[in-house]
């Protein structure tokens, strides 16, 4: 899968603070408005999500598993994106949050090298806050993905990142506003490819306003996240990255101290079950069937006999 890492270059701090304004103010009625007290006031488990369908998916997964064995979950999803959410993580906020781990290394870590899975999960181990630890990696990934459309593909003889150097003409790539400080971002473009985008900030995280200006041409680069069903419903074409611009974003559960070894082993039960394919055909469910997140987790998890 190929994918640019949820871009995480270090930018002015004032423009950092703008960003996560932003963001909070996309998500549904700033969710953490009314769970902002730090979740060591009671015993109940406060999972997380991004403002992303499919991560809402995924955290819906492990809010099931553990009200399955008996705890007491709170859900807070929909919340933005890293800028927003994690420093609630690390305040306490927030108890679980499905992340991803190539991506959220680079948050915390800039100057990573780290280019492997194992690598990713040694850099984390040494990188997370204090009272903060990343569990199992599922096999799933759900990278960034610079992806055009096989008419572009074609036309100009493109298909992987390091053809886009000979592509004639201003290029646009449509993404969060997150992209343009992330490594794998416009800077990264430069510097490992050779290739100046500009950037055009359309916050639906991959999702139909990204598909719709990809292929009405507003666009001709898209990041979308590679286990997205809307790659090959439209034969896009997700570009090469032979020189690892993007490192792998293997779908992480992050922790905060008030989960015990019980609740994590049931989370890391999740994980195990979760491949790529499983998470295509769950976002399926969502894109196309309009499912429920919370009725998506509960047939998966019957058939995997989690439930």
């Amino acid at each position: 899968m190929i994918t640019a890492p949820k871009l995480r270059a270090g930018i002015a701090a004032a423009v950092a603070v703008g960003v996560a304004a932003a963001l909070a103010g996309c998500s549904s009625s700033s969710p953490l408005d009314s769970g902002s007290s730090t979740s060591s006031d009671s015993k109940t488990i406060v999972v997380g999500s991004q403002q992303y369908y499919s991560n809402e998916i995924i955290a819906e997964l492990y809010a099931q598993v553990l009200e399955k064995d008996g705890f007491q979950v709170k859900r807070n999803f929909n919340i933005g994106q890293r800028e927003v959410y994690l420093p609630q993580l690390e305040k306490g906020a927030i108890d679980v949050m499905p992340e991803y781990g190539g991506n959220l290394l680079q948050y915390f870590d800039k100057k990573s090298t780290a280019k492997t899975e194992s690598e990713i999960t040694a850099g984390l181990e040494k990188s997370l806050p204090k009272g903060l630890r990343a569990l199992d990696a599922a096999e799933a990934t759900d990278q960034d993905s610079y992806t055009v459309t096989k008419k572009f593909s074609e036309e100009n003889d493109v298909t992987s990142l390091a053809d886009l150097s000979k592509v004639k003409g201003t290029l646009t790539v449509g993404a969060n506003s997150e992209n343009q400080t992330r490594p794998y971002g416009p800077k990264g473009l430069q510097s490992v490819y050779g290739v100046t985008v500009q950037s055009k900030a359309i916050e639906d995280s991959g999702g139909a306003l990204t598909v719709k200006a990809l292929k009405d041409g507003t666009v001709q680069l898209a990041d979308i996240y590679t286990a997205d069903p809307s790659i090959k419903a439209n034969d896009f074409v997700v570009l090469k990255d032979p020189k690892n611009l993007i490192v792998p974003q293997n779908v992480t559960p992050v922790v905060s101290s008030k989960v015990d070894d019980k609740a994590a082993a049931d989370i890391n039960k999740v994980s195990k079950v979760l491949t790529t394919d499983a998470l295509i055909e769950l976002n399926t469910k969502s894109t196309v069937d309009k499912e429920k997140a919370s009725t998506i987790a509960k047939d998966f998890l019957t058939d995997e006999g989690l439930l």
